[in-house]
């Protein structure tokens, strides 16, 4: 299920940007930023994937980011290119990762699973 209207604009706020400036670090127009917030345009995939990096990565973080290997006590990590490139709190974003849930997913596929993934869950906080 795409990032609901309401969504959209709450991302937006936590991230602390006017809908120009969110227009110009997604690139996109002014127009589109209000289609989504209006509820006139669905929120593609990519624009979604791009909103949570942003927020997940934003300065002044509370909590520590925890990689994904340790939280699952993963014993198949040095397979996966999570723990490859040492992006243990982006394996939500990283395809190819080796969770038995995400597993030969399309990309789609994966951020509606990840999204009730708790180790996903705890980076939103």
């Amino acid at each position: 299920m795409p990032l609901t209207k309401e969504e959209f604009s709450i991302a937006r706020k936590k991230l602390g940007k006017t809908q120009k400036v969110l227009a110009e670090l997604l690139g996109m127009s002014l127009k589109t930023i209000h289609s989504y917030e209006q509820g006139w345009r669905t929120v593609p995939a990519h624009i979604e994937r791009q909103l949570y990096f942003l927020l997940i990565n934003q300065r002044g973080r509370k909590n520590k980011l925890t990689p994904c290997w340790e939280k699952k006590m993963c014993d198949c990590k040095e397979e996966c290119p999570a723990w490859e490139f040492q992006s243990g709190h982006l394996c939500w974003f990283v395809c190819g990762t080796k969770c038995d849930c995400t597993q030969r997913t399309s990309q789609k596929e994966k951020i509606e699973i990840c999204k009730k993934c708790d180790i996903f869950l705890s980076l939103l906080e």
